[in-house]
C-alpha cells in the first residue's frame, strides 16, 4: 500500500520511522518532510497552509492512507475534503479539532461536560481581563485562543504581568490573530502528563503515557517552547490511574464530542496536570504530540498501520497496540536563540556516530541536507531518542548520542526525566 504523512517535524520523521516497519507499506511519501525524513520516505513539496496544494499532491500520488501530523491542516478541514472524495485518512474533522484549535470552545466544552479543568474567563478585550482579573490569585496562566505552536501560554507571576501580557495578546503584536482572544486560567500545581488515545468516534484505545518539558531552561525555567524532551516508562502512571483517565476524561471527551455532532476520530493528546485534587486537563491536542511521539512510537512494537485502519473503520480496541515495557526518552536539541529569534543554515555534525550509540534513533526536526550534509532549518533541531530497560540507562544512551553531535548555538536540556528519576 501506499502511504502519504503530512508535515516535516520530529513527530513525522518518528511516524514515517514507525510506518516503515510495516510490511504492508511498499512506497512511503512525507510532505513535505526534511533532511532526515528523506532517508525513509520520498519527501514531496507541498504547502501545508494551502488545502487545494495537498489536495492536489493526493490527487497525483493516490495513497491508500494519509496521516496529518501537525495541527495547520487539521484546522483547515483536509480531512473534511478527504473524507468527501472517499479517501482513508487518519485525523479529526475541522468541527472536531477546535478542541485544540480554540482553547475557548475546548475550557466550555469541559464545563459543559463536567470535566475537570482549571478555573478559567475567556476574554475579548483588555477591560474584560481586567474585571476577570479580579477572580484570580496569582500566579495566572495567560492563552492565546488560537494554534500558537506551543508557545501561546504565559504563566504570570503577578497580575498586573498578566494584564500586560494579555493586552499584548490581544493587539496582534505577540502572536497575530491567534491571540485575538485569550483564555485566563488558574495555575495548577502538580505533575504534567501526556495521556494519549486512539478513538474511531465511538470507542477509546489509550497509548502508553509521557511527561513532556515545555520550558526551554533546566529546573523548568525560561519560557514556554513546543517542547524540548519527553520521556515515557511503564511505570509513569498505574493501571488503575490509567482506567480513571480513561472512563473519567477520555470517554467522556469522545462521547460529548459526538452528542454534539463533532465526532473525533484520530489520536486525542490530553494535557493534563496531576494536582492534589485529581488529575485536571490543561489543554487538548488533536493529533500526536512532538515530542511525545519519539518515545512513545519507539515503544510500539505492533503494526502502526493497522492501529491507524481501526480508527478510520471504527473498530478502535485495546489490542491494536502492544507495548514494550522498557523506558524511552527523547532530548531535543535547539538552535541557538530558541524559542525566540535564531539562526539556520548551521552545518551539523556527528549524526553517524550518535547513531551508534545503542538503542539510540536520531528524528529530525528541522534539518535540510545538500552536499551529503545536514544542515540546520528550525528552532528545534534533533530529537535524540533513546530506548532501555529502564529510565535512567535510557538518559544516559540519550545523553550520550547527544554528546557527540555539535553545531553553532546547539542547546538542551540536561535535566529530561529528573524528577522521575528522583522519585
Amino acid at each position: 500500500m501506499k502511504v502519504l504523512v503530512l508535515g516535516g517535524g520530529g513527530r513525522e520523521h518518528a511516524l514515517v520511522w514507525k510506518l516503515r516497519q510495516s510490511s504492508r507499506i511498499s512506497q512511503l511519501y512525507c510532505a513535505p518532510g526534511n533532511g532526515g525524513i528523506a532517508e525513509d520516505a520520498e519527501c514531496l513539496p507541498a504547502d501545508l497552509k494551502d488545502i487545494n496544494s495537498i489536495v492536489s499532491l493526493a490527487t497525483r500520488l493516490a495513497p491508500d492512507l494519509t496521516v496529518i501530523g501537525p495541527e495547520l491542516p487539521l484546522n483547515l478541514g483536509v480531512v473534511d475534503e478527504f473524507t468527501r472524495r472517499g479517501w482513508p485518512v487518519f485525523g479529526p474533522t475541522q468541527a472536531a479539532a477546535r478542541l485544540e484549535s480554540s482553547k475557548s470552545f475546548a475550557k466550555e466544552f469541559l464545563q459543559r461536560h463536567r470535566i475537570p479543568t482549571a478555573h478559567f474567563a475567556i476574554c475579548d478585550s483588555i477591560d474584560q481581563v481586567r474585571s476577570a482579573l479580579g477572580h484570580f490569585h496569582a500566579p495566572v496562566v495567560v492563552k492565546a485562543d488560537g494554534l500558537a505552536a506551543g508557545k501561546g501560554v504565559v504563566i504570570a507571576k503577578t497580575k498586573e504581568e498578566a494584564a500586560r501580557v494579555a493586552a499584548e495578546m490581544l493587539s496582534g503584536k505577540m502572536l497575530g490573530d491567534a491571540g485575538s482572544r485569550i483564555v485566563l486560567e488558574e495555575c495548577l500545581k502538580g505533575d504534567e502528563l501526556s495521556f494519549l488515545l486512539f478513538s474511531d468516534g465511538e470507542r477509546v484505545a489509550p497509548l502508553v503515557a509521557a511527561q513532556d518539558h515545555k520550558r526551554v531552561g533546566d529546573g523548568d525555567t525560561g519560557p514556554n517552547t513546543g517542547g524540548m524532551g519527553a520521556y515515557s516508562t511503564a511505570d509513569i502512571i498505574d493501571d488503575q490511574m490509567r482506567d480513571w483517565l480513561v472512563h473519567h476524561i477520555a470517554q467522556p471527551v469522545v462521547t460529548g464530542m459526538k452528542a454534539e455532532g463533532a465526532e473525533f476520530k484520530g489520536v486525542l493528546y490530553c494535557g493534563l496536570m496531576m494536582t492534589a485534587r485529581g488529575p485536571m486537563v490543561l489543554e487538548f491536542n488533536c493529533r500526536f504530540g512532538d515530542p511525545e511521539a519519539q518515545p512513545i512510537l519507539m515503544r510500539l512494537e505492533s503494526d502502526l498501520v493497522e492501529a491507524l485502519e481501526a480508527s478510520i473503520a471504527g473498530r478502535v480496541s485495546d489490542g491494536d497496540f502492544r507495548w514494550s515495557p522498557d523506558a524511552s526518552v527523547c532530548v531535543v536539541m535547539a538552535s541557538g536563540g530558541y524559542p525566540g529569534t535564531f539562526a539556520v543554515g548551521k552545518r551539523i555534525d556527528g549524526l553517524d556516530e550518535a547513531a551508534k550509540v545503542d538503542g539510540v534513533k536520531v528524528f529530525h526536526a528541522g534539518t535540510t541536507r545538500r552536499d551529503g550534509a545536514f544542515y540546520t532549518s528550525g528552532g528545534r533541531v534533533l530529537g535524540v531518542t533513546a530506548r532501555a530497560r529502564d529510565l535512567e540507562t535510557a538518559l544516559d544512551r540519550a545523553y550520550a548520542a547527544c554528546a557527540k553531535i555539535s553545531f553553532e548555538g546547539a542547546h538542551y536540556r540536561k535535566d529530561i526525566g529528573a524528577r522521575a528519576l528522583k522519585r
